[in-house]
């Protein structure tokens, strides 16, 4: 028969707050991902703006999808979808921003990065939560039995 393995409890604890630790570090930069990647998009357009009047040709949970004709008279409907598509409907139709170099990124003239703060933020707490939580948790479950012998 086997033999199970014993971990003394504050070595465990000390490995799972790690754990916590880095998954917490891995989430706070993908919010600075989010924010900094939509400030990112932001400058590529601006820095090679070309503006038109967009058709929404499809809206979902994921993606919201639009037609325009660029400066050049090629017609684009990028396979990414819209930057800041809130609020769009099927059919209407709306200004865009797009980056002349590169049509795919393209955005609703008028919103900015600044729109990626809010859902950043209240990701972050959420992530700050399940991690405060969890090394709650941990430290719970893992504590010190009173009166063990063998020093676990």
């Amino acid at each position: 028969m086997a033999r199970a393995i014993h971990i003394p409890r504050e070595r465990l604890r000390r490995r799972l707050h790690q754990l916590i630790l880095v998954l917490f570090i891995a989430g706070m930069l993908g919010c600075a991902a989010v924010v900094g990647g939509a400030w990112w998009n932001d400058h590529q357009i601006t820095s090679d703006r070309g503006r038109a009047l967009a058709t929404v040709t499809a809206v979902s949970a994921t993606r919201t999808t639009v037609e325009f004709q660029g400066e050049n008279g090629v017609f684009y409907s990028p396979r990414t979808g819209l930057l800041y598509p809130t609020e769009l409907g099927e059919g209407q139709r709306v200004w865009v921003n797009y980056q002349r170099e590169s049509p795919e990124l393209v955005k609703v003239e008028g919103r900015a990065w600044t729109l990626s703060i809010i859902p950043a933020l209240s990701s972050a707490l959420v992530i700050l939560l399940v991690a405060l939580g969890l090394w709650w948790l941990v430290a719970r479950v893992t504590r010190p039995v009173v009166g063990n012998s063998r020093g676990d």
